[in-house]
């Protein structure tokens, strides 16, 4: 008799596993609470002629990485974004000086000399501590502080969906990364999640509840009912996991339910505003902002130069992205704006239209990606990936010791489980 698998989570990381487990002849059925595959992979179609992704966007590094090789199998399209590309605004909307940018790299140096200090140092510490001890040593003034802030939030809550205050010196950058650019889909990330998903048997709207794991078959309850399998695998994101959504009976073994407790769940959330048309420099890629506020619109993406559309993308990460979530939309979108008309004018268009995201108050996610929050290792994520009983499995980003937060990580812990199983 067929080996009967349920896959929880039609993410990336469940229907890569997914489809390995069904080509190898097993009896796989994926559940997923939502009303759509994709999980944090989520192409947005309202606007018709602009795919938008209101999740993962990028390959990050395109060499040699497995998302590269997939996309090209099915030749999908992709533009490629540059961080050289880009352009910096001071507090008052002007673009930096010269003796500004020298300031910037001067501060940027020193806060990066003093993380590499502080990794040597046995006792971890935030990094929010390590650069208000850059802050002391330099001249303490409030200039210095706003461009740390912009340091901060720009090269590592953005990055890493963590705030600073949360963020581990000593582990924040452990993942590994692929060479090469970063490349966005011209016809959204869900190129890959259809592709994935096709022949698979997913049962959208079935809300897991619980697992009971001990006994054989594993019983999974549901919001229908319950089904029953020979092996289970769990690839629900860690902040479902963190909030205590699904019950497991019996409870997790205390060294998974630690990792959970102890990686941390970031937010980044999304703001596309859509002009008639552009006012702003077109050959850029990226416009920085400093903001009098730490971390309130300091980073943009235009689209115009790579898929020649007049949008604007703006990021709030961490303690600001989980703020703006009780906003309503025309409070974000006027925040926006108003960062917007500092820098270029009060002349300037309102949009046509707008897309935005609220990732920490999904239920099925409950922020956008893990990062190592302080006084967590690397290693917890190898704890929180560790089968049990031969029953029960687990992938996702966050089970990812060498590429966690990433789309790639995601597909290639899928990969891992699926050879678990098997």
């Amino acid at each position: 008799m067929k080996k009967r698998i349920l896959v929880i989570g039609a993410g990336l990381s469940g229907l890569a596993a997914a489809r390995e487990l069904q080509a190898k002849g097993y009896e796989v059925v994926v559940l997923e609470g939502r009303d759509r595959i994709g999980g944090r992979i989520w192409t947005s179609t309202q606007w018709p002629d602009l795919p938008l992704d209101l999740g993962a966007s990028w390959i990050h590094g395109v060499k040699g990485n497995p998302l590269t090789t997939l996309a090209d199998s099915l030749s999908a399209r992709r533009v490629q974004t540059h961080y050289d590309r880009n352009i910096t605004y001071s507090s008052d909307g002007k673009p930096l000086t010269k003796k500004e940018e020298t300031r910037l790299e001067v501060l940027r140096k020193q806060l990066r000399k003093a993380i590499d200090e502080a990794q040597e140092e046995e006792k971890d510490r935030s990094l929010r501590q390590v650069a208000d001890q850059v802050r002391e040593d330099s001249d303490g003034s409030a200039l210095t502080q706003r461009l740390l802030n912009f340091l901060l939030s720009s090269e590592f809550e953005q990055e890493y969906a963590g705030s600073a205050k949360e963020l581990s010196t000593h582990w924040h950058d452990s993942a590994k990364a692929f060479p090469g650019d970063d490349a966005l889909f011209a016809e959204g990330f869900h190129t890959l999640t259809k592709h994935l998903a096709e022949g698979l048997t997913i049962k959208l709207g079935h809300v897991v509840q619980e697992i009971a794991w001990s006994q054989t078959p594993v019983r999974v309850v549901i919001s229908q009912g319950e089904l029953m399998a020979d092996q289970v695998l769990v690839t629900l994101p860690l902040g479902v996991l963190k909030a205590g959504r699904v019950r497991f009976a019996p409870a997790l073994p205390k060294a998974k339910q630690q990792a959970i407790a102890g990686l941390g769940m970031g937010v980044l959330n999304k703001c596309y505003l859509r002009f008639n048309k552009v006012f702003w420099p077109d050959d850029v890629d990226w416009l920085e902002y400093i903001s009098p506020k730490p971390g309130e619109w300091t980073e943009w993406v235009s689209f115009q130069r790579t898929l020649k559309q007049p949008v604007l993308l703006g990021f709030n990460a961490a303690t600001q992205g989980k703020a703006i979530e009780s906003w309503t939309d025309s409070q974000i979108v006027a925040s926006a704006m108003a960062t917007l008309r500092t820098i270029y004018g009060k002349g300037i268009p309102e949009p046509a239209g707008y897309q935005l995201t609220r990732w920490a108050s999904d239920p099925f996610a409950h922020g956008s990606y893990s990062f190592q929050a302080v006084g967590s290792r690397p290693e917890l994520r190898k704890e929180l990936a560790r089968p049990l009983n031969g029953k029960l499995f687990f992938a996702g980003e966050a089970t990812e010791q060498n590429h966690s937060s990433t789309a790639h990580g995601a597909y290639l812990s899928g990969l891992r489980a699926a050879k678990e199983m098997a």
